[in-house]
């Protein structure tokens, strides 16, 4: 049921009649029902909605991460909608119906902070997985005690695991435990994040890797 209380020009949110009112990051707006179409879609739809399908089940498994990560990008939209656009236009690959991921292009955060240098992610007993870099910390943007920002995706289980705060950069590594996926393939990336959260890091890939 809508609520409208302002008048014409206030806000109001559900449906009155044939509109939908809603308000997003803050501005209100309204905008006609949609109708269910009777015409075959075509060609161009289906490939859009099966490269929106694939994207959407790997973005959404580790959302809280990217709405981090892609703040610095999020222009009047919010960072899984900016880390949606960026990846739909260069992470898919193959022709439909078979689209993939290519994991390798995929990023889980992009921003001006300055990546550490020789990346490595390596599987060790008990569901550890070991991410290691070279600090590169006095280099401009780039801090000794920015965060480190871990995800391990996996595409089986279609479910992630994610840290924002991880190891300083002057560390230089840092463990995490992914038992979950114990005996699975993953696929891993890091970045970094400002110890006051003000800027991040495009994020690298660090490769494939099965769980110990």
């Amino acid at each position: 049921m809508a609520t409208y209380l302002k008048g014409l020009l206030g806000d109001f949110t559900g449906g009155v009649g044939p509109v939908v009112g809603s308000t997003w990051k803050g501005i209100n707006y309204m905008k006609g029902r949609q109708r269910k179409s009777t015409i075959p879609r075509s060609q161009a739809q289906l490939e859009q909605q099966a490269k929106f399908s694939l994207l959407q089940g790997f973005l959404l498994s580790m959302r809280k991460i990217l709405m981090l990560g892609f703040k610095d990008s999020a222009i009047q939209m919010t960072g899984i909608n900016s880390a949606y656009q960026y990846n739909y236009r260069h992470a898919i690959t193959g022709a439909y119906p078979a689209f993939a991921l290519n994991y390798g292009k995929v990023l889980v955060s992009a921003g001006r902070l300055l990546n550490a240098v020789d990346l490595s992610a390596m599987a060790e007993d008990d569901g550890m997985l070991k991410f290691s870099w070279t600090d590169n910390s006095g280099m401009a943007m780039a801090n000794a005690n920015d965060k480190c920002m871990i995800v391990v995706y996996c595409a089986e289980q279609k479910r992630s695991v994610y840290i924002t705060t991880g190891a300083e950069r002057s560390v230089g590594s840092h463990l995490i435990n992914v038992g979950i996926f114990s005996g699975k393939m993953v696929e891993t990336w890091i970045s970094f994040i400002a110890a006051d959260g003000a800027d991040v890091a495009t994020s690298i890939y660090t490769g494939q890797l099965t769980v110990l």
